[in-house]
């Protein structure tokens, strides 16, 4: 077991690879923010920015990682229109092996003991009774904001990438990828879609620096006027031959015309022709949050898990 450091490019590599040999077996244990692309995205976006307020810990056995904690402290965060976000409680990604599951309490009492004083959460997955049993042992409870019909858990969805339907974009609109593009388009198509974020230039250069990102598995698509209308970037598991999702999305004043479904299609059959057999995207999966997961089933994406929210007041022990 390694001492509690900040986080680095090399430590991520290491997770993904511990992402990949679970995914290979047992895809339904995979964690929210513990997946080979989740991971990629989450740590290319941000680590220059925010990477002051991570730490993590690392758990080997025989050499291989087989357990990890990554907390995220409270830090201010400047998004793309000058805001400054503060952010108070602490969240902790990690991901235990299920063949090492008892190594979870030691991950919970590092992430107690990392935090002290804050709000604690967490993402484990609904699949995993054990943890779940022993977060709650720790005295996490469900996250009040994150359940119900409209709460903020969010499920994963999967599809084999056989009897993909061609794309059909409105006339006028044209794919891109982000190598022909260039940057400062890669990164105008992110914001379109989702406003104001903490995302620029230099967080996307760092993303291409990511392992499984590839510029032509980056798809952008045009409007007419030369708005970058929807995106979706791919992040390439060769070791499984699955593609992952994340993220997707597409400017307010373009939607409902078929974008998403077309990058989508358009984005599997690239993927496809890479080497992939399977791919895979998240979604909030609350009824009251149907948009994008009506929009992941109607490329033949099905739920394949779902996470469970979790929180430990400030106040508690």
């Amino acid at each position: 077991m390694t001492t509690s450091e900040l986080v680095t490019a090399a430590d991520v590599e290491l997770m993904q690879g511990l992402a990949q040999r679970i995914a290979a077996t047992h895809p339904e244990l995979v964690n929210s923010d513990a997946s080979f692309g989740e991971l990629a995205w989450n740590w290319g976006r941000a680590h220059t920015a925010q990477g002051s307020a991570w730490r993590r810990r690392l758990w080997f056995s025989g050499g291989d990682l087989v357990a990890w904690g990554w907390a995220q402290l409270p830090r201010s965060v400047r998004v793309s229109d000058g805001s400054v976000h503060d952010v108070t409680g602490s969240y902790l990604a990690h991901q235990v092996h299920p063949d090492h599951a008892a190594l979870v309490d030691e991950v919970i009492d590092w992430y107690d003991a990392t935090a002290p004083g804050l709000e604690r959460t967490a993402l484990p997955g609904a699949s995993d009774g054990f943890a779940l049993e022993r977060w709650a042992s720790h005295g996490y409870v469900p996250d009040p904001s994150g359940q119900g019909d409209t709460g903020s858990w969010t499920q994963l969805n999967q599809r084999d990438l056989t009897g993909l339907e061609p794309p059909a974009l409105p006339d006028g609109y044209r794919f891109r990828t982000a190598d022909e593009a260039g940057e400062e388009a890669a990164v105008r198509a992110h914001l379109n879609a989702w406003g104001p974020r903490a995302y620029s230039v230099e967080a996307y250069r760092d993303v291409r620096e990511t392992r499984g990102y590839h510029d032509d598995l980056h798809v952008l698509v045009e409007a007419p006027d030369g708005t970058m209308a929807s995106s979706a970037i791919m992040w390439l598991d060769e070791a499984n031959r699955t593609v992952e999702f994340e993220p997707v999305g597409t400017h307010p004043g373009h939607r409902r015309l078929g974008l998403g479904r077309s990058v989508l299609l358009h984005g599997m059959r690239l993927a496809r022709e890479a080497g992939a057999v399977h791919a895979t995207v998240a979604c909030l999966g609350a009824p009251g949050h149907p948009s994008a997961r009506e929009l992941y089933y109607g490329v033949g994406f099905r739920k394949l898990s779902q996470d469970v929210p979790l929180l430990k007041p400030a106040a508690a022990a």
